[in-house]
């Protein structure tokens, strides 16, 4: 295969991204920091380092060529499989959760990483049953069942939100590898019942639910995260307060340096700086369809195709859950909020993206 130069535009589109990531991340947490580890810049130090890591991946990845990585996609599954294992059994618990294992100083998420071998796994799948993706059992089946497997052990953490991100995934890489839309239509109102059904195991997720509804009904309590992030968003008006100026963020809105982060965004660069950051997204997830729909190969255009679907999954699914669109989930914003796996992972994943840009048909 011949090549050309790597797709700029994403490049550049994800090195400001994972900037405003880094700036953003500082600000959203140096005062949480400073009063709980007595150290402000503690956050910022650790996101500074997993982006060192993702610039180093994303180097590697970009370098590596993607058609060399399918033979190692079941290996790479059956790693984070069994990761997803060890989490369980040996993993940190944080909020009654366990979702992170130790590496020295540094943790990772299991979890972030099973969502990158998945899009490899699915997109080496269809690539070997491209004739048979239209049958259930000897197309879509294979690809379900290590899905379920995935979905399972993840909801075991429990950790419903990155479970339910990583069959969204799913169903979409099947849509896109040509399964039945019977099929999968029939499994996207299986997974809605499912959702139902999960949902209402768990009060604390019928809590979320009902606060969603209405956030004032309970407003120091299952309310409070919801309306506090409106009132972010509301007091950003046009043009923001001001870098560092927020006022949520002093210990008045939960998880700021995470999962609503976009709410801190609002607040300090107003509904100017919140859209001038979804235009990036946007234009980094054009440009990832453009390879998509370009790749040389069906391995490569799914993988592509894999890595823009993870992306845009889980923008669309933060934003709505800090605008109070949808009931609240834990899912971090790509390349801005604070965590080292997703982002390290999400500029990788980027790497194979660039990589694959480099044997596109156009330009």
């Amino acid at each position: 295969m011949s090549k050309k130069p790597i797709d700029f535009p994403i490049l550049l589109t994800t090195v400001i991204l994972v900037a405003i990531g880094i700036v953003m991340v500082f600000s959203a947490s140096f005062y949480y920091a400073s009063q709980r580890w007595g150290d402000s810049l503690y956050f910022f130090k650790r996101q500074c380092l997993w982006a060192v890591i993702g610039f180093a991946g994303l180097f590697i990845a970009s370098r590596v060529d993607y058609s060399k990585l399918q033979k190692y996609s079941r290996i790479f599954m059956l790693i984070s499989i069994v990761l997803l294992i060890a989490v369980l059994l040996v993993g940190q618990e944080r909020n009654y959760a366990k979702r992170w294992l130790g590496i020295g100083n540094l943790t990772i998420q299991p979890a972030e990483i099973a969502k990158f071998a998945m899009v490899f796994f699915i997109a080496d799948t269809v690539s070997r049953n491209k004739g048979k993706m239209k049958y259930f059992f000897k197309g879509m089946f294979p690809i379900l069942a290590v899905a379920g497997v995935v979905f399972g052990l993840i909801l075991l953490q429990p950790n419903l939100s990155t479970a339910g991100s990583i069959l969204l995934l799913t169903f979409v890489m099947l849509f896109v590898g040509g399964a039945n839309l019977w099929h999968i239509g029939g499994l996207l109102a299986a997974g809605g019942v499912g959702a139902v059904v999960l949902t209402m195991a768990e009060e604390y997720r019928m809590d979320r639910l009902l606060a969603f509804r209405d956030p004032w009904e309970d407003p120091l309590d299952n309310g409070y995260q919801l309306i506090q992030s409106l009132y972010s968003l509301g007091s950003g008006g046009l043009f923001g307060l001001g870098l560092a100026k927020s006022r949520q963020k002093l210990l008045y809105l939960p998880y700021p340096e995470t999962d609503f982060i976009f709410a801190i965004i609002g607040e300090e660069l107003g509904f100017l700086g919140a859209m001038i950051l979804i235009l990036l997204f946007l234009i980094l997830i054009w440009r990832g369809i453009r390879v998509a729909l370009s790749a040389p190969d069906l391995f490569g255009s799914m993988v592509a195709a894999g890595i823009i679907s993870m992306i845009t999954i889980q923008v669309v699914i933060n934003i709505a859950v800090v605008t109070a669109s949808m009931p609240p989930t834990g899912l971090p914003l790509p390349f801005i909020s604070y965590g080292g796996s997703s982002l390290a992972i999400f500029m990788t994943s980027i790497g194979v993206l660039l990589n694959i840009s480099k044997h596109c048909s156009t330009g």
